[in-house]
């Protein structure tokens, strides 16, 4: 097994955060009432019930490192997420230090993917 960390983020309710990441490619590998693992390939999520959480208010986040950037936010892109409200596909990627570009996804909890790469 290799080193990671695996983001822990709030579900106001499972099936519909479980089928908004099953839209972005991540299958569902493990849940009960208290618990939901999710994952694409190396991205792994998982989820923690939190029924009142405001997703406006939200201030949850995870990064999301991968090697082929333009890939992701082309596979997300083409899903036609909105660009505003909640949840939200903020585009294009950009260069925010030196070799490091990024683009942002909100969830439907509010919670902030900065999905990184070169």
């Amino acid at each position: 097994m290799t080193d990671r960390i695996t983001a822990n983020l709030p579900a106001r309710d499972f099936d519909e955060t479980a089928a908004f990441y099953e839209r972005l490619g991540f299958a569902l590998d493990y849940r009960d009432d208290a618990w939901m693992m999710m994952s694409r390939g190396p991205l792994e999520v998982e989820f923690f019930p939190y029924p009142d959480l405001d997703p406006f208010q939200s201030s949850f986040s995870a990064c999301v490192r991968v090697a082929d950037l333009d890939r992701l936010f082309a596979d997300y892109a083409a899903l036609q997420l909105p660009q505003a409200g909640i949840p939200r596909l903020q585009s294009p990627p950009r260069t925010v230090v030196e070799d490091l570009r990024m683009f942002a996804l909100i969830d439907p909890n509010g919670s902030l993917l900065r999905c990184l790469g070169e």
